[in-house]
């Protein structure tokens, strides 16, 4: 085996310096500094004892954690742990009905079927702008049940737990399941449930990491939805709470990069944890069929 074919690469890297492998480095470069360079530069800022909006600085010239203190004085921490809570119990909630009604539209068929795929579809064609009003009159009074949910968890909760994003990508994952597997377990005696928890669900993991991420990301950048939902400024999410600071005028541009960070580590640190599950669901949805 000669020398360049030991380093050669999906992306056609050879050791030899050619034209094509300098376009690839300045094109790499150029792409990593636009998607890095905002993050290392709210980092910087967060972190920087003088910020200054009108200037770039990929570094903190004078490093100091003021940023953090004074965001922490203005219930960054609280409205923190509003935004965990909701995006825990939407999260759980959401997978959960993506799980059931995939299974029921992936592996049964009965009458109706597409109307309902219609149904889900529609929740992503609706803009929030839309249906804002519509949907605040309904959190201030259930219908049949006749209570407000405005002000609670639940009021931010409920509406997140149907989208049509994460049912529709576990529905054509599980179309691609061999019934094959299916009908040999309705053999054994294998029930409903049991077949969707057993065999169905250790199948789907890698569109269940795909659901997580971006469901995740999805309640996480909610900012309508907690605003409308809120009785008391104490009730805000994180993100609703960053665009209140930022008309606040004592509070300086490092609190607000500071705030920015804080709200950025959870989706950061969540992807890290399953990127291996997102590439794998990409992978395994691009090689069915």
């Amino acid at each position: 085996m000669s020398m360049s074919s030991q380093f050669d690469t999906a992306l056609g890297w050879s050791p030899r310096l050619s034209f094509s492998k300098v376009l690839r480095v300045v094109l790499c470069l150029i792409v990593l500094f636009v998607f890095a360079a905002p993050f290392v530069t709210i980092i910087s800022g967060a972190f920087n004892k003088t910020t200054d909006s009108t200037q770039v600085s990929l570094y903190p010239h004078d490093p100091t954690l003021l940023g953090f203190e004074i965001a922490g004085e203005k219930g960054i921490w609280g409205y923190f742990l509003n935004s965990l809570v909701i995006v825990g119990g939407g999260l759980l909630l959401q997978l959960a009905v993506s799980i059931l009604a995939a299974y029921a539209l992936a592996r049964r068929k009965f009458r109706g079927h597409t109307v309902v795929m219609l149904l889900f579809l529609l929740t992503m064609m609706l803009p929030e702008e839309v249906i804002a009003i519509p949907l605040s009159q309904v959190l201030a009074d259930l219908p049949f049940l006749g209570i407000s949910l405005k002000g609670s968890v639940f009021g931010v909760i409920l509406p997140v737990a149907l989208w049509g994003f994460t049912i529709l990508i576990m529905t054509e994952f599980m179309k691609e399941i061999p019934r094959e597997i299916e009908e040999a377990a309705r053999l054994d005696g294998v029930g409903e449930l049991r077949m969707l928890w057993v065999i169905v669900l250790p199948l789907s993991k890698p569109v269940l990491g795909v659901a997580t991420i971006f469901g995740f990301m999805m309640i996480w950048d909610q900012y309508l939805l907690p605003l409308i939902a809120a009785d008391d400024p104490s009730d805000y999410t994180l993100t609703v709470a960053l665009s209140v600071l930022r008309s606040d005028g004592t509070v300086g541009p490092g609190v607000l990069l500071a705030g920015a960070l804080i709200a950025l580590m959870p989706s950061l640190i969540v992807y890290l944890l399953m990127q291996r599950s997102l590439i794998r669901g990409i992978t395994a949805g691009a090689t069915k069929g």
